[in-house]
């Protein structure tokens, strides 16, 4: 039985807490952050995802919408089959990674590239470099990651 995996809850919540988002006074500030940065906190991924993986919250709140965070996946490792019930906008930071959306051909991405998953489709990743692959990814909807079976 497949159970729906909420990255929200756990520690990616407590990850939130803790994002870099700067309030002040009610009033947002800019800020610019790079995947490298010390302080971008980096939490575990869902147990269905590699060993290894980490999640970071940029921005927002993952249990409510329009949150962006990053996704970092060992070299060589396999995101499992999965899908979003948001839509995700996907920009491939560092790494190389094929990605596959059901009924569609594998693309490769290149650091720079961006990718767009309509929400509910199913789809399988791979980091095919050496080094971890970090992805910045746009959430409409709350973040969550949901395995499908083949």
């Amino acid at each position: 039985m497949l159970r729906r995996m909420i990255l929200a809850s756990g520690a990616l919540a407590a990850l939130a807490m803790g994002t870099v988002q700067a309030h002040a006074g009610g009033s947002e500030k800019a800020f610019i952050r790079n995947h490298t940065d010390p302080e971008v906190t980096w939490g575990p991924c869902p147990a269905f995802l590699p060993k290894g993986c980490g999640l970071a919250v940029l921005n927002g709140d993952p249990a409510k919408p329009n949150a962006d965070v990053l996704l970092k996946v060992p070299g060589g490792s396999v995101l499992a089959h999965h899908k979003h019930t948001s839509p995700e906008r996907i920009v491939l930071l560092s790494g190389e990674m094929t990605v596959r959306y059901d009924g569609q051909q594998a693309v490769r991405l290149r650091p720079g590239t961006y990718a767009y998953g309509p929400a509910g489709l199913a789809h399988v990743a791979t980091c095919v470099s050496k080094h971890p692959c970090v992805l910045f990814i746009a959430f409409i909807e709350p973040v969550d990651a949901i395995p499908v079976a083949h």
